[in-house]
């Protein structure tokens, strides 16, 4: 067996077998390779040092000190990977160009917004096609049961199990899968549009559930030009915090949605933050909580129970 002796050899290997135990590492892939690329153009060999991870990390001219501490942070989790096998790589310290990650305040939609989204799309080019029709059912598909983008465009068309109203989502996370249960009027969509497409029968090359005109499956890229185009249209150009309106904040909405749907029938909470993490394919219950936005329709409520707490305490002390 032949040992890799360049940096990009290493970082492959470190690819292959973080992806074998279920991680995608789209971008953190795309960013290591040019890291090993760096490396081995400039002549660094396959030694991992803090001077040569520090000097890409800085090399980009565009990076803002935030991006530049990702992509510090980024080679931190490949040398870790790769001490084991070299003794004499050198890990650099958490935090050497400052904080990696902010959470930038997500988008939540109103639902006036989801419904302009929505008819926006069915208005695309062309009329009456395949592809005005995938997109108006793949968006509110998103915003009624928090998929991520992702699996929505991997959906095919056994996934959808008419007879017992549900949707099977395949291989997402870790290799994980789950069922969802759509409510009836989902359903309902997602059989009109499966009419409309199979009369495009002669086109279809694939089993992909989302087809454009040609028979091609949708896929991320095509949806997110189209949202950009539906954005500009819809005038949502007023960046939140920094930030413009984002398909995913559509699973942002939907968290945020149930939230209040919940609180407003006095359901309990903490005994259903559980159900909706399995529903959403989280691992983790944090996870969930990671999507919750202080909107103000939340914090009314809160406001409400810790007023209503509040009194409870004072009556218990008079």
């Amino acid at each position: 067996m032949i040992t890799p002796s360049s940096m990009v050899a290493h970082v492959n290997a470190y690819l292959d077998e973080r992806r074998r135990l279920g991680y995608q590492l789209r971008i953190e892939g795309q960013q290591l390779l040019k890291f090993a690329r760096f490396a081995d153009e400039c002549g660094y060999g396959d030694k991992l040092t803090i001077e040569l991870a520090l000097a890409w990390a800085n090399s980009s001219r565009t990076a803002s000190p935030l991006g530049k501490a990702r992509r510090l942070e980024v080679v931190r989790s490949f040398a870790k990977f790769r001490f084991i096998e070299d003794p004499g790589t050198e890990i650099p310290p958490a935090g050497l160009l400052g904080p990696a990650h902010r959470r930038v305040s997500p988008y939540i939609y109103s639902g006036q917004q989801i419904n302009d989204l929505i008819e926006a799309a069915s208005q695309l080019e062309p009329v009456g096609g395949l592809r005005p029709a995938s997109l108006k059912t793949l968006y509110a598909l998103l915003a009624c049961t928090g998929m991520r983008i992702s699996e929505a465009v991997k959906l095919s068309r056994d996934d959808v199990d008419w007879p017992k109203g549900a949707l099977t989502v395949r291989e997402t996370k870790f290799h994980k899968s789950r069922i969802l249960p759509l409510h009836h009027s989902t359903l309902a969509a997602l059989r009109e549009y499966s009419t409309l497409r199979d009369n495009y029968a002669f086109l279809v090359k694939t089993s992909a559930f989302f087809l454009f005109d040609d028979g091609t499956p949708l896929n991320y890229e095509k949806a997110h030009y189209a949202f950009k185009c539906l954005r500009n249209k819809l005038r949502w150009t007023q960046a939140n915090h920094g930030r413009l309106p984002r398909i995913y904040d559509l699973r942002h909405t939907f968290v945020c949605r149930r939230l209040l749907a919940w609180y407003e029938k006095g359901v309990d909470i903490d005994r259903m933050i559980p159900y909706l993490s399995t529903y959403l394919g989280h691992v983790k219950v944090s996870d969930t909580y990671w999507y919750i936005t202080a909107i103000p329709e939340l914090m009314a409520v809160a406001a409400k129970r810790f007023e209503h707490f509040t009194q409870q305490s004072l009556g218990e002390h008079l």
